[in-house]
């Protein structure tokens, strides 16, 4: 029975060797928290689960069919004493639960700038490092506006300096985790979503995409290298000493599908290009959702505001802002709030208003039927 037990516990370390226990052997401090409270949780938790598992085999045991001595209370119905354990108990292990929960995940909420380094060291006044992360189909940008630089699908990071991650993605919604370092952020089109944290250790870790976006999911993967602050000095250097240079054409190119990109680093970054982007009008000629929303603000635009229609179309499959083929807008009828449908045909009819408060930046004049 002995060799039995052996060989049982042999297999299961063996198949144990390949597992990856990252989670709770982290090399930042938000992840070595996340971990410390799942532990905590999961204790807490044993408390009831461990005392069921035990009695429900003792139980099985000592009711089974061929124990004749087992004591039978058919009448037995009620006990003040074991309702009391059995609910009192859980109910004590869910509020203790509930309360490590709500303060812990308060205190690490990625929108929370960091109140530490680690458990023995304080922030003291130690300035963040703005990374921007851009989710693309299918791989991973990082700018780095302080420094001027962007590399794709590799992570340079001080260790011990707090970061402060703003997330976005390009078409589809995507998934930011580098387990070591902080919990996943989801990377959404057309907003902008935010983490603070930190690496303690150096070395290198894995970094993905943790929702599934496509064709190239599984290619969607980075490495993460966490460096002393002279060896981040000598790869913002090396990154500088590209002369690749990312703007808004340098974008778009960037931005077309494709899977296992190499890592390639920019030694130039428009700054004006990261807002443009999460505003979803880095195409010439595209009205931002920012300008979008303002106009809505105001209670749009009415008739005067036809020909941008097209423009606020963001089906990355559509045009995107483009004009048609023929160089014209192709619409076959037209609706206006407060107002009756009409159609093409009466449209030519219809005395456009002045259209030149529509600019809007980088805009062209509008194209009018007048002009046709």
């Amino acid at each position: 029975m002995k060799q039995i037990r052996h060989i049982i516990s042999a297999f299961a370390a063996l198949a144990l060797t390949g597992c990856d226990t990252v989670v709770l052997s982290p090399s930042g401090d938000i992840a070595a928290r996340q971990g410390s409270l799942l532990m905590t949780s999961v204790w807490l938790m044993l408390i009831i689960i461990v005392p069921v598992m035990a009695l429900t085999i003792w139980f099985a045991w000592k009711y089974r069919e061929s124990n004749t001595e087992a004591r039978y209370e058919p009448d037995w119905d009620h006990s003040a004493k074991l309702e009391l354990a059995i609910w009192g108990a859980p109910l004590l292990i869910i509020i203790c639960l509930g309360a490590l929960t709500w303060v812990d995940t308060h205190l690490m909420d990625p929108y929370r700038p960091l109140s530490r380094i680690s458990a023995d060291k304080p922030i003291e006044g130690t300035k963040p490092l703005e990374v921007q992360v851009i989710a693309l189909d299918w791989k991973w940008l990082f700018i780095y506006p302080e420094q001027g630089v962007a590399v794709v699908n590799e992570l340079a990071l001080p260790v011990d300096r707090p970061i402060q991650f703003r997330i976005s993605a390009s078409s589809v919604m995507n998934a930011f985790y580098v387990p070591a370092m902080a919990g996943m952020i989801y990377a959404m089109p057309g907003m902008e979503t935010k983490l603070h944290a930190v690496l303690n250790r150096e070395g290198v870790y894995d970094g993905f995409s943790a929702n599934y976006s496509g064709a190239g999911f599984s290619n969607m993967r980075f490495k993460t290298h966490g460096l002393s602050d002279s060896d981040f000095d000598a790869w913002v250097k090396q990154a500088k000493a590209s002369q690749n240079l990312l703007n808004d054409l340098a974008y778009l190119q960037l931005e077309k599908p494709s899977e296992k990109e190499p890592v390639s680093y920019y030694g130039k970054v428009d700054n004006t290009l990261y807002p443009k982007i999460v505003n979803l009008c880095v195409e010439r000629g595209k009205m931002c959702m920012g300008e979008m929303m303002a106009i809505d603000a105001r209670g749009g635009l009415g008739l005067d505001g036809l020909m941008l229609a097209h423009r606020l179309t963001y089906d990355k499959d559509g045009a995107r802002g483009r004009m048609s083929d023929t160089g014209t807008y192709q619409l076959a009828s037209l609706c206006v709030p407060g107002e009756d449908s009409f159609s093409l045909s009466t449209a030519f009819n219809t005395q456009i208003p002045d259209t030149t408060r529509l600019m809007s930046h980088n805009l062209p004049v509008p194209y009018s039927f007048a002009s046709r």
